[in-house]
């Protein structure tokens, strides 16, 4: 089985994610289903998530990625139905071939139990969904090292994650896909802990705040561009079970 990643545009206002989900749910996803799917996951910007302000917002005047949805084909040249149903919701959309690391799931820290709602339910707290690339002049090897080895690591250890999907995408599917390195999603208790800079990096007080936060961005800023990163908060609907 193969990965397949597709990423939906639009003007990020919540009203719209909740419209945006019902589509998704409702029609898009029966209709991936039907295409033989073996495994579904969508991830939808829309008021339950909206009170979880991005960690890196697009930058005014660009259209923000407001859905993500993730599936599994046994290969990824029959993806002609796929791409159909993600293209009738008539939003701008591009699709990756990736490579999947379960870093933590729920129940794996301390930060959720394990998963016990049902399939097609949105699963608790809230979702950040990043996209990263990889900086220029950092050689391909050295850049894995620093995402996997360090930043992985280090963002557990200070920070109250849920869930962490490390996307690696292989090539882009899509004609005219925007170029992106990395699709990352972290899961989060709640809202409050994205909004709040004291719960998203574990302080209890100013000064742990800025040691963590300062311990933070030397990490990232090693392995991440950050002048191309683009964060979105989403609801998440596990929907499809991998199998």
């Amino acid at each position: 089985m193969e990965k397949l990643i597709y990423l939906v545009w639009g003007d990020g206002g919540a009203g719209s994610g909740d419209d945006l989900r019902i589509r998704m749910l409702e029609d898009t996803a029966p209709r991936l289903v039907a295409a033989g799917v073996r495994g579904l996951a969508v991830n939808v910007h829309d008021s339950d998530a909206a009170p979880a302000p991005s960690p890196a917002p697009a930058p005014e005047g660009e259209e923000p990625h407001v859905a993500q949805v993730s599936l599994w084909l046994d290969s990824y040249e029959r993806r002609g139905e796929v791409e159909a149903a993600i293209a009738a919701l008539g939003h701008r959309f591009a699709g990756y071939l990736v490579v999947e690391t379960l870093y933590d799931d729920y129940g794996t820290t301390p930060y959720a139990p394990p998963r016990d709602w049902e399939d097609g339910t949105r699963s608790p707290g809230v979702l950040t969904v990043a996209l990263i690339h990889r900086p220029k002049g950092l050689g391909y090897r050295e850049w894995i090292t620093r995402w996997h080895g360090t930043q992985s690591p280090v963002s557990a250890e200070l920070q109250p994650r849920t869930r962490y999907v490390r996307n690696e995408v292989v090539r882009s599917l899509t004609e005219g896909a925007p170029e992106v390195d990395g699709i990352v999603e972290e899961g989060w208790p709640s809202t409050g802990h994205v909004a709040d800079p004291m719960l998203f990096f574990n302080a209890t007080t100013a000064e742990g705040l800025g040691a963590n936060v300062e311990r933070m961005i030397a990490s990232v800023d090693a392995c991440l561009d950050l002048a191309r990163l683009r964060s979105a908060t989403m609801s998440e609907y596990l929907l499809v079970p991998v199998g």
